[in-house]
């Protein structure tokens, strides 16, 4: 009968794990921005350019180029930012692996001992106490019934962080693609208007040739060939800065990819041609966008753990009841294990702050920060939606001044074509004709000037967008 009086408080402690977890249960917020149906929908500046087909993970492939595929793989390998961010992740699980360790049984073992003579006086004796010596050992267990879930909030909390981290990581990585695609497409873009401008230069030096021998013969100033040569220098002055800054990308490249500047492909400076895309750019729909978005995600998952946090806190306001046993020996040496030594013990531990002020304080706190994680979810949705918008507003706006500056270029070919025949059958001075080799040469310039912005503008969207990140199973 005793013995079953012991059990009672045990088994009734034990059925009291069954109580409801404390604090607010999580739920995206019906009032959270996230949730607006106009959101959700197609973009409002789509149409020019663009398909409504879902964005692929791994939209960089939409151009097609076998070198830029190779880079962006390098980059999601080496580079040091995404090291970083793997690293923090693997810390994330770390901390989440740790709050699960609270639901588990836990444990402790200790031996110890030492040669020991007491003290006379400390018992009010004149006869020195005897040297001997003495030990202690033991093990103990113990297990939180966690009765009111301020461990499991704590394991709710910590496996929102980790999420929050997984979306860091994928930030990051869209981040690394779009910066290693831009750097490619300013490599690119460089050498193309690079090209655009020898062939410029190479048409004044001719221009200059002629405007000599036209002075030689009398039949034009002098000061034409000062005109001439400040416009060739001029002109040859631009080519050192468009050089240096095609070395300049491709310098970003190399870093990117985790590379020293001595190691860098000077093939990457061959490329004289823009990016293209194979097909009309996919953008999905804000529906999409949301739920892609590794800020939007990660905002979303930090809100859910200030919520858990809540219930942590509230958790406090009620006693932590612990089960534990223990068994051990304790005494001297020479009655090792006996039955003057050993010692055991089992029951529950109950610890409860009283101090309620301080811990609705906490309580407080937490619902606060809670306020401000939706605040921010709400914000990083706007921006996510602005964002996109902008962008494709830029390369709308965009693609219709590059039709424009396409049709002034064919204007330009067409008149200097036909100065180009004038010029052969005796019609027309070469100065002419090369006078209208120079327009289209500036025209294809303009051109190419407008294919860099669209390269631009491709990739911003694709990073508006929320595109290049891989699944957690990809890790």
């Amino acid at each position: 009968m005793v013995n079953a009086r012991r059990l009672l408080v045990p088994l009734a402690l034990i059925s009291l794990s069954a109580c409801a977890t404390v604090g607010p249960n999580y739920g995206v917020p019906d009032e959270a921005l996230v949730n607006v149906p106009k959101g959700q929908g197609a973009f409002i500046s789509g149409g020019h350019g663009t398909t409504n087909e879902p964005l692929p993970d791994q939209w960089w492939k939409l151009f097609d180029d076998q070198v830029l595929n190779r880079l962006i793989e390098q980059a999601l390998i080496a580079n040091t930012d995404l090291r970083i961010a793997e690293a923090n992740l693997q810390r994330s699980d770390a901390l989440l692996a740790e709050a699960r360790t609270g639901r588990e049984v836990g444990g402790a073992a200790n031996l110890e001992t030492s040669w020991a003579q007491p003290s006379a006086e400390a018992v009010m004796q004149h006869v020195q106490p005897p040297e001997h010596q003495i030990y202690n050992g033991g093990l103990s267990i113990s297990y939180d019934l966690d009765l009111f879930g301020g461990i499991r909030r704590g394991v709710e909390a910590a496996t929102a962080e980790d999420e929050a981290a997984v979306a860091a990581r994928d930030l990051v990585r869209i981040n690394v693609a779009a910066q290693t695609a831009q750097a490619y497409a300013d490599a690119c873009n460089a050498g193309h208007e690079i090209a655009d401008l020898r062939q410029l230069i190479a048409v004044l030096e001719e221009d200059l040739r002629l405007t000599r021998l036209m002075i030689a013969h009398g039949r034009a100033p002098k000061f034409e060939q000062d005109r001439q040569l400040s416009l060739l220098a001029n002109t040859r002055a631009r080519l050192p800065r468009m050089e240096a800054g095609q070395r300049n990308a491709v310098f970003r490249i190399v870093s990117l990819i985790g590379q020293v500047p001595a190691e860098f492909d000077h093939g990457l400076l061959e490329c004289h041609a823009p990016l293209v895309l194979s097909s009309l750019m996919p953008i999905g729909d804000g529906q999409g966008l949301l739920k892609r978005r590794p800020d939007v995600r990660a905002a979303e998952r930090r809100l859910a753990a200030a919520t858990a946090r809540i219930g942590i806190a509230t958790a406090a306001l009620y006693p932590d009841i612990k089960l534990g046993a223990s068994i051990g020996s304790t005494g001297a040496a020479a009655d090792l294990l006996s039955s003057l030594t050993n010692r055991f013990g089992i029951g529950p531990l109950i610890s409860w702050n009283l101090h309620r002020s301080t811990i609705r304080a906490r309580i407080a706190q937490s619902e606060a920060q809670t306020r401000a994680n939706l605040a921010t979810f709400d914000g990083t949705v706007l921006s996510a939606l602005r964002e996109v918008e902008s962008a494709l507003n830029n390369y709308a706006a965009d693609l219709v001044r590059l039709e424009d500056l396409k049709a002034a270029r064919d204007s330009a070919v067409q008149v200097s074509e036909r100065t180009a025949v004038l010029r052969r059958g005796g019609k027309l001075g070469g100065l002419v004709a090369l006078d209208a080799q120079r327009s289209r040469i500036i025209a294809e310039q303009a051109v190419t000037a407008a294919h860099t912005d669209i390269n631009r503008d491709q990739i911003a969207l694709f990073l508006a967008l929320g595109g290049g990140w891989s699944t957690r199973s990809t890790q």
